[in-house]
């Protein structure tokens, strides 16, 4: 998690919402990611798409079995749709997000048994410092 919140942090720094992802596999970090949706002018440059699409070209395979990712703030739908399509084996993240989250705020799809795929979740890791990181970023935009 250590390596996604240095990713949210360049996110801020770019003046990006502050959201960092890296992809493991095989215990190495395979990615990283973090938001760009402002800058690629593109609503789907979140940190897990620009960190599943790296990891797919560096593996060649759109298939990303056997990994983890984590992620600063827990994923919306758009985002853990792109994981369930790239079968990801584990998703672990820090803050909930009320207003967005599809991994046990707004909804559960990972662990939706109707979908072909199941992703193991863990949420909260670090949830105190990845909040602290997103409302400052949100409050120094206030300012």
């Amino acid at each position: 998690m250590a390596f996604a919140l240095k990713e949210a942090r360049l996110a801020a720094k770019e003046g990006e919402v502050p959201v960092g992802a890296v992809l493991v596999y095989e215990g190495n970090v395979i990615a990283r990611g973090h938001n760009r949706c402002i800058s690629l002018h593109d609503p789907t440059a979140h940190a897990e798409i620009v960190a599943l699409r790296k990891a797919a070209r560096k593996l060649k395979n759109y298939r990303l079995t056997g990994t983890t990712l984590y992620v600063t703030l827990e994923p919306c739908i758009m985002c853990i749709g792109a994981m369930i399509h790239a079968r990801i084996d584990r998703l672990v993240y820090g803050a909930s997000d009320p207003k967005g989250g599809a991994c046990g705020s707004l909804y559960r799809i990972p662990e939706d048994r109707r979908f072909n795929h199941v992703i193991e979740v863990k949420g909260g890791v670090l949830a105190e410092v990845t909040a602290q990181i997103l409302s400052g970023f949100f409050r120094e935009k206030r300012l």
